[in-house]
C-alpha cells in the first residue's frame, strides 16, 4: 500500500480526530485543521497528496475548498465527506474537481480505500504525463541485430534474467547498444506492460539528480514551487534504467544504495518513506572496479548493482554481425527517406570490414544514415562515407586536387550537408554525427557563422 501526506479539514473536532486517527493507523502522514481557509493556506505552503474535507463548514465550505484547489491548480486530490442529506452537494463537488466522496458515518476501511484510490490515480497521472513527454524516444528493442556467438550469448542472458526482479548491470563501450539490451530485458519479462523509465546520471548535477530520482516536496529548496514525483516512484512495478551509473556523486550514492536494498526512500525535503517495487537496470561504459579502487564508487553500491552482469562486446570484436547491421540500417533509412538504394559496393563492404568502428554500432548507424540521405546513387561506394582514420579511395565527388587539405574536405562535407538540410543546423549536425555546438564552431572557423 502506498502511503501519503494527507490534509484533513473538518470543523467538528470529534470527526476530525476520528479521521486523523484512522489515517495515521493506516500509515499515512496526517495534518488536521478546522477550517477551509487554514487548509488552503497549508496547501500553498507545504503541499499534500490528498485532502479529505467535510462539505458542511463555515465560513468556507468544502465545495469552495475543492473549487479553489482546481482554480489555483494545486497539485492534490480532494475527497469530500458528506451526510446522506447532502448527496447533491457531493455530486456538485465531483463536478468541481473532487476525486471521490464518502458518506457519513463511515468505517476506517472505507476511508482508507478512498485515499488509496486517490493516491493510485495520482501515480497513474504522473506516470502518463512522463510517458507522454517521452513519446519521441524510440524504444525499438527489436532493432538488436546479430547472430555472432557473442550476441547469441547476450540473447541467452537476456532470456534468463527477463523474468526475474534482480538488478542487472549492462557493461560495454559507448555505442554498443546497452539501452537496447535494457529494453529487451524489460519487454521480455512480466513487467512489460508497466513503465520503463530512463535517467542519464551523467547529465545532471548531484542536487538535480537526487530530485529527478526521488522527487521533492513543495518548498524543499529554492525553486521547488510544487511537489514532484521522482523517477523511482514513476517506475513503480516497472523498470528504472540508471544510465552511466558510475557518474553518480559519492554524496548521493548512500541514498541510491538504500533505495536498492530497502526499496524505499524519501523525497527531497520529505520525512515520510515511500515504498516501491522498481526493478533497476544500470549501464556503464567504464570499468567499475577501477572506480571503486579510486574511491569514486562505493564498494557496497557496486556489489548491489552487480548482481547480474551482461557484457556487450565492441563491434570490432564481432565483425560477423557487420554485414547484417549494414543491411539493416540501409533498409531502415532508405525507407524512412524514400531512397531507392540497392546496397553497398564490394569496396564499401571491404572498407567497413577493415575499419575498427571506435564508435561501435552507433557510429555505423550514423554513417549509413548520412550516406543514404546524401547519396543520389543506387549503390553506396567508399566515397559516400567519412570514417575516422579509415583508408578510403574517394570517388569523383571527393577526388583530391593538388593542394586540397583535410580541412577543405571537411568544409565541403559540412556545407553540402547544410544545403541538403535547408540550413537546418540541428538536422545537419545529427547527420554529420556531431553536436550543434561543434557545427556552430566549425562554421565560425569557415567564416560562415
Amino acid at each position: 500500500m502506498r502511503q501519503a501526506r494527507v490534509l484533513v479539514i473538518d470543523d467538528e473536532e470529534l470527526m476530525r480526530e476520528y479521521v486523523e486517527e484512522a489515517l495515521n493507523r493506516a500509515g499515512h502522514e496526517v495534518t488536521a485543521v478546522s477550517g477551509g481557509r487554514e487548509g488552503l493556506d497549508l496547501l500553498h505552503e507545504k503541499g499534500f497528496d490528498v485532502v479529505v474535507t467535510d462539505l458542511k463548514m463555515t465560513p468556507m465550505d468544502g465545495l469552495e475548498v475543492v473549487r479553489r484547489v482546481r482554480e489555483e491548480q494545486i497539485n492534490t486530490r480532494c475527497i469530500v465527506m458528506t451526510a446522506y442529506g447532502t448527496i447533491e452537494t457531493a455530486v456538485a463537488a465531483l463536478k468541481n474537481g473532487a476525486e471521490d466522496y464518502i458518506l457519513k458515518p463511515f468505517t476506517p476501511d472505507v476511508l482508507e480505500l478512498a485515499v488509496s484510490r486517490a493516491i493510485e490515480r495520482e501515480r497513474l497521472t504522473e506516470e502518463n504525463r512522463y510517458l507522454r513527454s517521452q513519446l519521441n524516444v524510440a524504444y525499438d528493442f527489436k532493432a538488436m541485430v546479430g547472430e555472432s556467438p557473442a550476441m547469441r550469448h547476450v540473447y541467452a542472458e537476456i532470456e534468463k534474467v527477463a523474468s526475474s526482479r534482480a538488478t542487472v548491470l549492462i557493461r560495454g563501450e559507448s555505442g554498443t547498444g546497452k539501452e537496447l539490451v535494457a529494453h529487451a530485458i524489460h519487454y521480455s519479462g512480466p513487467r512489460r506492460d508497466n513503465p520503463f523509465i530512463k535517467v542519464n546520471c551523467a547529465a545532471l548535477s548531484a542536487g538535480l539528480l537526487e530530485s529527478e530520482l526521488f522527487g521533492h516536496e513543495k518548498g524543499s529548496f529554492t525553486g521547488a514551487h510544487e511537489r514532484k514525483v521522482g523517477r523511482f516512484e514513476l517506475a513503480d512495478t516497472g523498470t528504472l534504467m540508471l544510465d552511466e551509473v558510475s557518474e553518480i556523486s559519492l554524496e548521493l550514492q548512500p541514498k541510491i544504495l538504500r533505495a536498492l536494498q530497502e526499496r524505499e526512500f524519501e523525497r527531497v525535503g520529505g520525512t515520510h518513506p515511500i515504498q516501491v517495487d522498481t526493478r533497476i537496470i544500470a549501464t556503464s561504459n567504464r570499468i567499475l572496479e577501477q572506480a571503486v579502487e579510486q574511491g569514486k564508487l562505493r564498494e557496497d553500491l557496486f556489489f548491489r548493482l552487480n548482481v547480474i552482469q551482461i557484457y556487450l562486446p565492441p563491434l570490432r570484436d564481432r565483425k560477423d554481425d557487420l554485414r547484417a547491421l549494414m543491411d539493416h540500417f540501409l533498409q531502415r533509412y532508405a525507407k524512412e527517406n524514400g531512397r531507392n538504394i540497392k546496397g553497398f559496393s564490394p569496396q564499401a563492404r571491404t572498407l567497413f570490414m577493415e575499419y575498427d568502428w571506435p564508435g561501435n554500432v552507433r557510429e555505423l548507424q550514423n554513417a549509413v544514415e548520412r550516406a543514404v540521405v546524401l547519396s543520389s546513387e543506387e549503390v553506396l561506394e567508399p566515397g559516400h562515407f567519412l570514417l575516422r582514420g579509415a583508408r578510403q579511395k574517394r570517388e569523383e565527388e571527393y577526388t583530391l586536387r593538388a593542394g586540397t587539405t583535410v580541412l577543405d574536405m571537411e568544409r565541403q562535407l559540412i556545407m553540402k550537408t547544410l544545403d541538403h538540410c535547408n540550413q537546418n543546423r540541428t538536422q545537419a549536425a545529427k547527420l554529420l554525427g556531431i553536436s550543434v555546438r561543434t557545427l556552430r564552431n566549425k562554421l565560425k572557423e569557415y567564416g560562415e557563422g
